[in-house]
């Protein structure tokens, strides 16, 4: 119930969010991971199937029950989201519209590692079995097929890394 009070605070629309529906629908699926008993699992499997596909037709977000998906994460606008089923996404990132966290081969583990307060720009592709790091930017349409390092941002077309510039603000 924690964890539900969490991800409703960080949606700013509430309770109206596809966002926060999504990731709602996506912990009840991903609590089947953790049940032993078999035949009750078989059974949250199909029913994970039909409302995984729901939540893909009226949200536009793909997000399967074997992500690893962190606290506080925030899918900020509808659709266009597909985030591969290996993927790990750590705590407080933000993915906005059109973004694609995927792999780059038809391995099933080769899929992207994306660290603790990441932003996702609108429409940006992370490809592959590469690593975010923490507090990290990426831009709007960046496609980012490299490690980025902690506190850096990455924006274009293949994606340039630069690092974050800290202001020190004194009053």
């Amino acid at each position: 119930m924690k964890i539900f009070i969490e991800d409703l605070r960080a949606h700013r629309e509430g309770i109206w969010a596809q966002g926060f529906w999504a990731i709602t629908l996506y912990r009840f699926a991903h609590l089947r991971l953790k049940c032993r008993i078999p035949v009750v699992r078989q059974m949250w499997y199909v029913a994970n199937r039909i409302i995984c596909k729901w939540t893909e037709v009226t949200t536009g977000i793909m997000l399967p029950e074997t992500v690893t998906l962190g606290r506080r994460v925030q899918i900020e606008h509808f659709g266009g989201i597909i985030i591969h089923g290996q993927t790990v996404i750590g705590d407080d990132c933000i993915i906005r519209q059109g973004v694609t966290i995927g792999n780059n081969s038809r391995q099933p583990d080769f899929a992207p590692h994306v660290g603790n307060r990441v932003e996702i720009g609108a429409g940006a592709k992370i490809i592959g079995p590469i690593t975010i790091g923490s507090d990290v930017a990426i831009g709007a349409n960046a496609v980012v097929i490299t490690d980025v390092p902690d506190n850096c941002i990455a924006v274009g077309v293949p994606a340039t890394i630069k690092r974050r510039q800290v202001e020190l603000c004194s009053k």
